[in-house]
């Protein structure tokens, strides 16, 4: 099993920054991806960003170029800078791990607690 912590949400004014990260613990070995979902209220959860163990990388389509995923090896953590933010992007993010394909029949997709991430003026 993979633990996830996430951390950096808070409460930014539009136009504003945040950089999110997610640490990863337990069978890291398993990760085949990691990636940031949120959901609002009211709202089902959309991918954010995603990023696999060879560094390919995708986004939801609102990012429009203001959101960067990247991974830190070193830490087994994920993270996302997020500039420009746009009170649409107010939602709880959460940190995903997907498993290898050989551990998807033995262990679920992992999460975390979730960070909200609040852009009001």
């Amino acid at each position: 099993q993979v633990h996830l912590v996430e951390s950096g949400g808070g409460l930014v004014q539009p136009g504003g920054s945040l950089r999110l990260s997610c640490a990863a613990s337990g069978s890291i070995y398993v990760i085949n991806a990691m990636g940031w979902y949120r959901q609002a209220p009211g709202n089902q959860r959309e991918l954010v960003a995603r990023i696999t163990t060879d560094d390919s990388t995708n986004y939801g389509d609102f990012v429009k170029g203001r959101f960067t995923i990247s991974r830190d090896d070193t830490k087994d953590a994920v993270h996302l800078q997020m500039n420009s933010l746009k009170p649409e992007d107010t939602a709880v993010y959460y940190c995903n791990a997907e498993p290898k394909d050989i551990y998807s029949h033995l262990l679920p997709t992992s999460w975390g607690q979730g960070t909200q991430v609040t852009v009001s003026s």
